[in-house]
């Protein structure tokens, strides 16, 4: 019997999180498969639909559901939601053959890009609890702007 969570929210409203809290949870994941770690099952019913439901039965899913739920909790919000969004970038990432220049998967660790981190930590995730690819796509595609720099003393305006 699958170890069960009751979500008070329905996956598209995911809560964002912080993406070092993404990175982080990827870190763990990580760690936990390389050490092979063994997870229960995990039931989540979402607010609202029972049709919803999302059940991990998959070795790897539950190896990470299990290191998150060691170093952050699935007993809040916040543990699920950053849970949520790993098992969504991770699918993305499988399917999504456009995104293979935003990471890099290597024997010593895995670099992501950081506007992937923070499209996967803030991008809102679908009815299924996953990314939609067309708008992760269209958000990745508008480069990121710096932010402005105060004005200088002397002439009031930006600096080039």
């Amino acid at each position: 019997m699958p170890t069960a969570y009751a979500i008070p929210f329905a996956p598209e409203a995911t809560p964002a999180v912080a993406p070092r809290s993404l990175l982080s949870a990827w870190d763990a994941a990580r760690d936990a498969a390389s050490a092979a770690l063994e997870g229960p099952p995990r039931a989540f019913r979402f607010a609202g639909d029972p049709s919803l439901d999302l059940v991990l039965e998959d070795r790897d899913a539950c190896c990470w559901a299990e290191a998150l739920d060691r170093r952050i909790g699935l007993d809040h919000v916040q543990g699920i939601a950053v849970l949520l969004r790993l098992l969504a970038l991770l699918e993305v990432m499988g399917r999504a053959p456009w995104m293979r220049g935003l990471f890099d998967i290597g024997r010593d660790g895995t670099v992501l890009h950081p506007d992937l981190l923070r499209a996967a930590a803030t991008q809102p995730l679908d009815g299924a609890a996953r990314f939609d690819e067309d708008g992760l796509r269209h958000r990745l595609a508008r480069p990121s702007l710096p932010r402005p720099r105060p004005p200088t003393a002397a002439t009031g305006a930006s600096p080039p």
